[in-house]
């Protein structure tokens, strides 16, 4: 079985957008509380929107399941208030339910969490706990911030988040470290804010005692771990010179994806980060589209990179592929099985 921890609902029925383009606009309005709150999408629909992309480009490049969750440049937690996100959170993730009800061999479901700059994160645990316990999602995606550009909130370590935390510990659910758009025109949102929160928020875990507090709280930080890996040197000068613990220590908690577009950068991932520490992600249909003219291949084809890593061994190659996506959510295995989906192993 080959699992993507990485996927998101980015080919979704036009009728979810223009309902966010109404809700803008009752908002900017004062009217949020009047605003139609349906949308009207059929199963047909949705069958028609992923079928002719997410569903044959997953049976194609020979991938068995996805981690599937909504749009990440549309969570938009900078629009509205609390009440505004919560709304569009809940369409959004009841989306996702309804994609994976109808291809429950395919897709299994990772939530949107309602954020809303300056407030609590424990505002999200209802709508967390409606998605894992009602729907039977296995993760979700945590965005490290909810301003979308300017970064006003505590950092992901700071007690801030905590309420949040117990939560997540509490349901054994992982959280991707996931930006959203971004306001500020001096960062392009896939280009620059989303690996500026990948590389940002491993600094944050390594300068805390974040772990300490949640021995057992799991994140994946996406898109290769941003410069992380690259800097490995970097950051293991900088944790023996700030006292901390090795990076080791804060590898039993925070994990990788391999959505890194080229083979050279593959390699470089599975040569220094620990290889229990990488999960196959490719975020197709996601940021990067097209094909590579130096290889004919789409660049986010990236099970493809990895089957060419030669001197990949098979049990690490099988690990990263599925196993460590099994092992990382902790309700992945038992949410499968009441989907009617053999697990191996």
């Amino acid at each position: 079985m080959i699992i993507d921890c990485h996927g998101h609902y980015t080919t979704a029925p036009r009728a979810l957008v223009d309902f966010r383009e109404r809700q803008k606009a009752a908002f900017a309005a004062g009217a949020v509380g009047g605003l139609d709150t349906k949308i009207r999408i059929s199963d047909d629909e949705i069958r028609e929107s992923l079928e002719s992309k997410q569903i044959r480009i997953q049976a194609e490049r020979g991938v068995d399941l996805t981690l599937f969750s909504p749009r990440a440049a549309h969570m938009a937690h900078h629009v509205g208030d609390a009440a505004a996100s919560e709304l569009w959170t809940r369409h959004c993730n009841d989306l996702i339910h309804r994609a994976v009800s109808l291809y429950p061999d395919r897709l299994v479901g990772v939530c949107q969490l309602p954020q809303s700059p300056g407030v609590s994160p424990a505002n999200c645990i209802p709508e967390l706990v409606r998605c894992v316990e009602e729907l039977g999602f296995v993760g979700c995606n945590l965005n490290p911030d909810p301003t979308d550009g300017y970064w006003t909130d505590p950092p992901l370590t700071d007690r801030h988040w905590y309420p949040l935390y117990e939560k997540m510990v509490e349901l054994d659910v992982p959280a991707m470290v996931h930006t959203s758009c971004s306001c500020n025109p001096n960062f392009h949102f896939t280009g620059a804010h989303y690996i500026n929160g990948d590389t940002s928020a491993f600094m944050q875990f390594l300068d805390s005692d974040l772990f300490k507090d949640f021995p057992t709280l799991k994140f994946i930080i996406p898109h290769g771990g941003g410069a992380v890996p690259y800097h490995w040197g970097r950051y293991r000068g900088l944790a023996q010179n700030m006292g901390r613990p090795p990076l080791d220590a804060l590898m039993k908690n925070v994990f990788f994806d391999t959505c890194v577009y080229h083979q050279p950068g593959i390699e470089l991932l599975m040569t220094v980060v620990p290889p229990e520490n990488i999960l196959f992600g490719s975020e197709i249909v996601g940021a990067v589209k097209g094909i590579d003219p130096t290889t004919g291949y789409n660049y986010d084809d990236t099970k493809r990179y990895i089957d060419a890593v030669a001197w990949l061994p098979p049990q690490t190659r099988s690990k990263v592929l599925s196993g460590n996506a099994l092992q990382v959510y902790g309700r992945l295995r038992r949410q499968l099985q009441a989907q009617g989906v053999p697990v191996p192993g």
